[in-house]
């Protein structure tokens, strides 16, 4: 659910032409290839519709019900768009306040561009699976969050080592996954040699990114999901989901650009 106030949606509304039932010059073919393009969303899917089938019903459906760095994404994009097909007519002003309100929604998000990109060159599904729940529950579920974070690590951890020929077996827990992974992509602080120029630095920065994994199956075990809590257990906030979604996307982008170098570099 996004935080759009009243006053933002008038504003959005009035910059995007809404009142009678359309948005802009788009037809529902190029309104839905601009979601697909923009955030892969199916913006015609049936969740959207709750308020009516015109174009203008399915977007305030679409921000009543999604989360700020998905809104703000697409109010964004939908600025740009509008000044690029209406530079005369525009009401730059208001385009200005728009992209203001869109900036203020993006200002939480985790960007998780990169581990789509990496999802997609693997073609995998599972790791794909995590990213939108964590995109999708920062904002309303962030014990959802929390716990997708330590299995995005898990997922990767597994898939790197399997790519290596060294298939997981048994449940091994994540410290002991991400232990064996900087192992086998030779990033275990013993490795770095001690004529390496900074080596000590380079060492505390590899002990540092072992932990994560650790500390995030310690915060999920304390406050994500996979536990019960009792009755007066506190929830977390969105912004310790974004310091857990932070953290796992920072190892998982090291470990698979090593991994991708080292392969490159046949090692």
């Amino acid at each position: 659910m996004s935080s759009l106030s009243p006053l933002d949606k008038r504003q959005l509304e009035q910059l995007l032409n809404m009142s009678s039932g359309y948005v802009l010059d788009f037809k529902d073919a190029t309104f839905g290839d601009f979601f697909v393009d923009t955030v892969k969303i199916d913006i015609h899917s049936e969740k959207y519709r709750a308020g009516g089938s015109s174009k203008a019903n399915k977007l305030r459906q679409f921000w009543k019900i999604e989360p700020d760095h998905i809104v703000g994404k697409v109010i964004l994009a939908l600025v740009e768009y509008t000044e690029e097909i209406e530079p005369i007519t525009t009401n730059f002003d208001l385009a200005d306040q728009c992209k203001k309100i869109a900036n203020r929604l993006l200002a939480g998000k985790v960007n998780l561009d990169s581990l789509k990109e990496t999802a997609e060159v693997f073609d995998a599904k599972h790791l794909a699976e995590h990213i939108r729940r964590i995109e999708q529950s920062i904002d309303t579920d962030p014990s959802q969050a929390i716990g997708s974070s330590k299995e995005l690590i898990e997922t990767c951890c597994k898939m790197i080592l399997a790519e290596l020929g060294k298939p997981v077996t048994g449940s091994p827990d994540i410290p002991a996954l991400t232990k064996q992974t900087l192992k086998e992509l030779e990033l275990v602080p013993e490795g770095v040699p001690e004529s390496t120029r900074g080596s000590d630095v380079i060492r505390r920065l590899l002990q540092n990114l072992g932990t994560i994994g650790n500390n995030l199956a310690e915060f999920r075990g304390l406050y994500g999901t996979g536990h019960g809590k009792d009755g007066k257990a506190k929830g977390l906030t969105p912004r310790h989901a974004r310091l857990a979604a932070g953290a796992a996307k920072t190892l998982v982008n090291f470990l698979f650009d090593t991994f991708q170098e080292r392969k490159g570099n046949k090692i």
